[in-house]
């Protein structure tokens, strides 16, 4: 059976977040900004039209968004990974077999729906999902990965696609390999493409032409395989379950500097936190827990410093009191005073499963069976009744070190209190009605 491979790539997807519940966007240039709303990080195509890049600094372009009336928002990231979420429930209706490359992106199997018209298929997933959740997709459809990631390109760029592009079995897919710049090949990164270019090979054609005992010496089996991919030869496998990270970190950059040691112990706190439940969410316990400070580079005015500590813990655990203990005393034995910090966070390492924890043998054992249900039912309250219902004391109440997002939306569909309020006025046949019983 050929292999035949599906990607869905969400079109402008935090813009299309943004627009599904504020409509006055559509038709608008539109760009979303990155934390403490420095940089763009999302454009609608009104945006891209008018030249803005990817990334730019926000006050750099200010004079730009005044001239045009391009709106601006804070990234939410709450609303996007819920509309996610909600897109991916929807695309597993329609195969067995599904990948969750991105929070906008999908690789769907559809090798075994041979009976199918498999553009008319995707047309109908792609009608799905914008019915359900107002969320325009494109899909593109190879015999590989990495071709479906070609076709996706050929499917935004051409408007007679329709949104949906099939190059299975295409009889001028090497002219469509020929149109596609190397570096636009997935897998292919900022140096491969510099080292390719200086070899004459500068479109996917060229490299799916490419020897392959030349691509195996420069690119490592890596890169083979991605040119077997341009092939048509499948060797990239879909992954059902993501593996759980060895390693996190959590940090954000602070809405102001921060010079005391209450306020940087606020946000220690307060990422360790949320470090501590993304373990329990993916069922695993850390040995390792250290603490970061940093102040801004980018201010060579200012005296700079930086610094990390960490330590193992008597055991491995997910237990967020015994997280943040540790955390902070890791931060007291690198606070200085007379700093300006931009930045703090928490690193766990050594993460592994919590069914394969090994005890200490001179240290005595936590009652973890208590830590657990302890943890549970906090989980259990902070995902019913929204994020922080219960928190710990120490990350503090104001938190004036939050990072700025001085235009974010609400939370539509995570926070009761921030859902859509539609007013209407009563129909006129009613308005009669009541005219004509006074």
């Amino acid at each position: 059976m050929q292999k035949i491979i599906g990607l869905i790539d969400c079109n402008n997807f935090y813009v299309s977040c943004e627009r599904v519940f504020n409509p006055r966007l559509r038709g608008r240039p539109v760009v979303v900004l990155s934390n403490n709303d420095g940089c763009v990080v999302a454009r609608s195509e009104e945006a891209k039209a008018l030249g803005i890049p990817m990334g730019a600094p926000a006050f750099q372009h200010q004079a730009l968004f005044n001239q045009h009336k391009v709106e601006t928002l804070s990234s939410n990231y709450t609303l996007y990974s819920d509309m996610s979420q909600r897109v991916m429930s929807i695309l597993s209706r329609f195969t067995p077999e599904l990948e969750l490359y991105s929070i906008d992106e999908a690789f769907l199997d559809l090798s075994g729906f041979t009976n199918f018209n498999l553009t008319e298929y995707a047309k109908e997933i792609k009608a799905t999902v914008y019915k359900w959740t107002g969320i325009p997709i494109s899909i593109g459809i190879g015999p590989t990965k990495t071709l479906a990631k070609l076709a996706n390109k050929l499917a935004k760029k051409n408007k007679m696609c329709g949104g949906v592009f099939d190059i299975t079995d295409h009889p001028r897919i090497d002219d469509f390999l020929s149109s596609v710049k190397v570096e636009d090949v997935w897998g292919v990164g900022r140096q491969y493409t510099k080292l390719l270019n200086r070899n004459w090979i500068s479109t996917a054609l060229d490299l799916k032409n490419a020897p392959d005992i030349w691509i195996k010496k420069n690119m490592s089996i890596v890169g083979l395989r991605t040119v077997w991919e341009l092939r048509g030869i499948s060797c990239i496998e879909l992954e059902d379950l993501s593996e759980p990270n060895k390693q996190s970190i959590r940090s954000r950059s602070f809405g102001k500097p921060v010079q005391t040691l209450q306020e940087l112990k606020e946000a220690v706190t307060f990422h360790a936190t949320r470090a501590a439940e993304k373990l329990r969410e993916q069922k695993s316990v850390t040995f390792f827990i250290s603490a970061f400070i940093e102040t801004n580079r980018f201010r060579t005015e200012e005296p700079q410093y930086s610094n990390s500590a960490g330590c193992y813990l008597p055991e491995p655990t997910a237990y967020t009191p015994l997280l943040i203990k540790n955390a902070l005393a890791c931060l007291e034995r690198i606070y200085r005073e007379g700093f300006k910090f931009i930045r703090a966070g928490v690193v766990l390492m050594d993460i592994v499963p919590e069914d394969q924890i090994q005890l200490n043998l001179f240290v005595p054992s936590r009652p973890l069976e208590k830590d657990k249900s302890m943890m549970k039912a906090v989980d259990r309250i902070n995902v019913k009744w929204g994020s922080n219902s219960i928190k710990y004391a120490s990350s503090g109440l104001e938190q004036p070190w939050r990072m700025k997002r001085a235009k974010l939306s609400p939370r539509y569909t995570t926070h009761w209190d921030e859902m859509l309020v539609v007013k209407c006025s009563p129909p006129c046949y009613l308005s009669r009605v009541a005219t004509s019983h006074q």
